[in-house]
């Protein structure tokens, strides 16, 4: 096959057409609703999903929640609220702080993390990261804790797999927690709940079982970030949210998706992510990246490990039923 760099390319007007074709078959046909309820993050992919069910159903069928927690970024609500405004469609915003207190306290989790950092105390900043640097060398993925403290020092820590498995537990209550209000307000309104994963996400595995990864429709999970973007200027969304570092707003600290887990340039990463899943060989992908083979190899053997790693995720329980 051929692969360039224009591989990603897209019409965004038939796109536009095609998935919203594919939103009016599910709600209307499949599930018998009369709209959808999406998840407003301040991001570009709730935004794009929102915007194609705006197109899709008519203002009156979309409905937004905006869902922060005590530790979102301040920022994230306020550009959910302005694409919100933008499209006319009804929103509200609830604080799921005392959901996620009601599954583990926050106090819990402090504790915790103070025993892998002594100097960390409630109030403290705090988020994990892995190197970003795949491309340039062979590196072992190994999860740093980061913490920053009053003065603005931060302190890291090489976590061990099961300080990274409870860390992100904690994280994942409030991704499942948001996941409850949905379809609280989906179900009131007789609706669906639209999910908001694109391809790069969904292959790769970043994204929350029974959390963001529990809705009713995925109808971006065939097109990659790259396309989203695409998408996200042929419909109107907000520069802000367009213009705004892609992040998992999970931790007090900020922290990018590349450096939380693509640890790949966005720039690069759908690209070589197209190659992997289309067999182009690593040299034909390095010339035309501009890459050492060596790199590619890298990438190459990373989706491998996450897309294995994350099969599970993809599946529906197993089961002994007929």
């Amino acid at each position: 096959m051929k692969f360039d760099i224009n591989v990603l390319k897209i019409d965004p007007a038939e796109e536009t057409e095609r998935i919203c074709k594919f939103v009016v078959e599910e709600v209307k046909g499949a599930y018998r609703r009369t709209g959808v309820v999406i998840g407003l993050s301040g991001g570009v992919d709730s935004a794009v999903m929102a915007e194609l069910a705006l197109r899709a159903l008519g203002r009156e069928h979309v409905y937004g929640l905006i869902l922060p927690e005590r530790e979102s970024n301040p920022v994230s609500s306020r550009y959910a609220h302005m694409h919100a405004e933008k499209m006319g469609i009804e929103c509200r915003e609830v604080d799921i702080t005392p959901t996620v207190e009601s599954v583990v306290s926050y106090r819990v989790r402090d504790e915790f993390i103070k025993r892998l950092v002594p100097e960390y105390e409630p109030g403290c900043r705090y988020n994990i990261t892995l190197p970003t640097d795949l491309l340039e060398r062979d590196s072992f993925s190994f999860y740093n804790l980061q913490v920053q403290l009053p003065d603005g020092t931060v302190k890291k820590k090489r976590l061990s797999p099961d300080a990274f498995r409870a860390i992100t537990s904690f994280a994942n209550i409030k991704i499942r927690s948001r996941m409850i209000h949905l379809y609280a307000e989906a179900e009131k309104r007789n609706c669906i709940v639209a999910g908001t994963t694109n391809r790069t996400e969904f292959i790769l595995g970043d994204f929350c079982k029974y959390g963001d990864g529990g809705t009713d429709i995925e109808a971006l999970a065939h097109v990659y970030k790259n396309q989203v973007y695409q998408l996200a200027r042929y419909l109107d969304v907000i520069p802000e949210i367009i213009e705004r570092s892609p992040s998992p707003d999970t931790f007090s600290l900020p922290v990018s998706d590349q450096e939380f887990f693509f640890r790949i340039p966005f720039d690069k990463l759908d690209l070589l992510l197209y190659a992997w899943e289309h067999e182009v060989s690593a040299g034909d992908a390095a010339q035309v990246l501009g890459l050492s083979m060596e790199a590619v190899n890298r990438a190459f053997t990373d989706f491998t490990t996450k897309n294995r790693a994350t099969v599970h995720l993809r599946e529906l329980p197993h089961s002994m039923a007929g």
